[in-house]
């Protein structure tokens, strides 16, 4: 269950924390990956040696979500040399913390550039080889405070909610074409962010969360596994919540 043999995938900041554990995956359930980066070339190519150290096949590819044109240009370049792109996640994001009354119009459009106008690019670009397959999976990763919100992020959790209204309207643009589109909502999970947190701020997001833990970058890599298999193709529209029960 839950093979990828044969697919060629993209995840965009797919060479370290949440990226990094979808790319293993996918390349682990047989897909070649293109392992997306901004400005960590030298991750993203550990990335790229680890998958290719456990048998599998992945190529990093540098370009910035937020530059639409170098977006559709990559995109059109993996389709076109592979043939075929099937699987995109569309992961890569920026946060800037600040309370509302200090939130500069920069950190604002920063943000909107990135998690979400860069995310619509990538889709916009990604849809049409999708289409003349007929198979294709979407997927976005957006966040739990896109649905229930967190002081300091106004502007990163507008991004992280208006993805589930992207998700939502592009699945129903293409459900004909057998392409699916979903969102993935992690919660709380041990990332470069997190590791820089003061034990008692962690130990407030562990008692926030029922489960009783912190995740791990590979529970949202299981969940993007799923909605790429063929296993998920009754499944399109939905926003999958990875939180150990912090928001439901």
């Amino acid at each position: 269950m839950f093979r990828l043999d044969g697919r060629v995938a993209l995840v965009t900041g797919g060479s370290r924390g949440i990226g990094r554990a979808i790319s293993l995956t996918l390349a682990r359930a047989g897909a070649e990956v293109f392992v997306n980066y901004a400005r960590g070339e030298a991750a993203a190519r550990e990335t790229c040696e680890l998958i290719a150290s456990a048998g599998g096949k992945a190529e990093a590819v540098g370009f910035d979500v937020a530059d639409t044109k170098a977006t559709e240009a990559a995109v059109q370049k993996i389709a076109k040399d592979r043939g075929r792109l099937d699987v995109v996640v569309s992961n890569a994001g920026i946060a800037i913390d600040q309370l509302l009354l200090r939130l500069k119009d920069d950190d604002i459009d920063k943000q909107l550039a990135v998690n979400l106008k860069g995310a619509i690019a990538l889709a916009r670009a990604a849809i049409m080889p999708m289409m003349r397959a007929r198979w294709g999976r979407l997927i976005f990763v957006s966040s739990v405070v896109g649905e229930m919100g967190n002081p300091g992020q106004t502007a990163y959790a507008a991004t992280k909610a208006a993805l589930l209204g992207v998700t939502k309207t592009i699945a129903k643009e293409y459900a004909s074409r057998n392409v699916t589109v979903n969102a993935i909502t992690p919660g709380f999970i041990e990332t470069d962010m997190t590791a820089s947190l003061p034990a008692a701020a962690k130990e407030l997001m562990v008692k926030a969360t029922p489960l009783g833990r912190i995740g791990k970058p590979e529970d949202v890599a299981a969940a993007a596994l799923y909605l790429a298999s063929e296993e998920a193709g009754f499944v399109t529209g939905q926003v999958l919540r990875v939180n150990g029960g912090l928001y439901v």
